[in-house]
């Protein structure tokens, strides 16, 4: 079954490569999706309108990696819980993404992303999407300008605006955003019903948002209002060097089924690592990942610091996220820390290298005290503005499990390559 959907995606890419050749055309206040997003956060907002008509622009993205990592556990291997599957070296499911992007009016705007094939859903499924609005024209022409002119409105069931790492993260087939092949191994990142309002003027960033905290509708039991808010400052302060810092919140006061460490449904790029010898690849879809398990309330702070200066890059990331699961009584803790720094040379800065440590600690349901440490060290090529070839070397160490665990003394290591398109 999976060589079907390989192939569906696959030519589902084709066609919408197709199509794009003649629907490349630029929206208002939407970020492209190419190399030209690059160290693009949120979607630019200006009042300056090209809006015609209504327009339609079809998009997508594809990715392809090859996989030669190898794991181990200090836990019994005669054991068939701890037991650490066979991974060897081979390709990982193709994955492809479908964009669509309308301009319905003057000043707004719709995105909606399906997902054609991903690790968790061979199947298609709808990600999410959101209407954005920039100008309140469809009440009176220039109804609020001067409020609008700095303003955007943004609602829907797709990804929050919570801290700035799930701008640098890879979004299913959609790549191009992260240097490197994996996620970050706490993923604040979810899909869920919010509204957002943000407020850009000189430099300074304001946004505050509310979401019900879920990504099942269907899920049992009644919930809360969460609320995110999101402050900070970015600016081009001359033509070598850009400074941007941004402090964010997120807020789940009560609900009975949390979904924001453990949201994404596209699933890990490393493949069975340290996972038992009966997983499969749907099931087991968060290997290398480190979830909280909070499902009953969170309140998580990030601080992402980002300067370039010239083709040299730098992110930062401190998280602190402390809460709690239904069965618990008491908060647990964890925090997590990262740093990327990259060089982009070459014509257009098509050729990048660089490293990301990254360091994740916490308190487990059991009362356990672990830490996570990853380091990935790699690089990139932007062949055209559209394709992009990855290799990088990863690193992952477990350290405090207990020895009932196959996380007990883990790591693994290895190269990954990725090869990805998007458009």
């Amino acid at each position: 079954m999976k060589t079907i959907y390989i192939k569906a995606a696959l030519l589902g890419t084709i066609l919408l490569a197709g199509a794009a050749q003649a629907q490349q055309f630029p929206l208002d206040n939407l970020k492209p999706r190419d190399q030209r997003g690059i160290n693009i956060f949120e979607n630019p907002k200006d009042s300056v309108t090209t809006f015609e008509k209504l327009k339609v622009r079809i998009g997508g993205a594809f990715a392809l990696q090859f996989q030669g990592l190898k794991h181990e556990s200090g836990a019994d291997q005669t054991v068939p819980a701890t037991q650490l599957y066979d991974i060897g070296n081979n390709f990982n499911l193709a994955t492809a993404n479908l964009d669509i992007d309308v301009a319905l009016y003057d000043g707004i705007n719709l995105h909606l992303r399906t997902f054609l094939s991903s690790r968790h859903h061979n199947e298609t499924y709808v990600k999410g999407g959101y209407i954005q609005i920039d100008k309140l024209d469809f009440i009176k022409k220039d109804f609020l300008s001067d409020f609008m002119k700095y303003s955007t409105i943004k609602f829907g069931h797709d990804e929050i605006n919570y801290g700035d790492v799930h701008f640098r993260r890879s979004d299913n087939a959609y790549t191009t955003q992260n240097p490197f092949v994996g996620n970050y191994l706490m993923d604040a990142y979810a899909t869920m019903v919010f509204a957002e309002y943000y407020y850009r003027r000189d430099g300074f960033i304001g946004m505050g948002g509310i979401t019900n905290g879920r990504l099942n509708q269907n899920a049992n039991g009644g919930t809360s209002p969460s609320l995110y808010a999101k402050i900070g400052y970015d600016k081009q302060l001359n033509s070598d060097l850009r400074v941007r810092i941004t402090g964010s919140v997120y807020n789940t006061a009560n609900t009975q089924r949390l979904d924001f460490y453990d949201g994404d449904r596209a699933g890990s790029r490393y493949y069975y690592v340290m996972e038992n010898a009966a997983a499969t690849s749907s099931a087991n879809f968060r290997s290398g990942q480190v979830v909280p398990d909070f499902k009953n309330k969170v309140t998580s702070i990030m601080i992402n610091p980002f300067v370039r200066y010239k083709g040299l890059e730098f992110f930062g990331t401190f998280e602190n996220a402390s809460g709690r699961n239904t069965a618990e009584i008491d908060r647990r803790t964890w925090n997590q820390y990262a740093a990327e720094l990259l060089y982009r040379f070459g014509n257009n800065d098509n050729l990048y290298v660089g490293g990301r440590y990254n360091l994740v600690k916490g308190e487990l349901a059991t009362g356990d005290k672990v830490d996570v440490t990853r380091y990935n060290i790699g690089g990139g090529w932007f062949m055209t503005k559209n394709i992009l070839t990855k290799v990088e070397y990863v690193n992952q160490k477990y350290d405090g499990y207990p020895a009932s665990s196959i996380l007990y003394d883990g790591k693994f290591n290895g190269f990954v390559l990725e090869a990805a398109i998007s458009f």
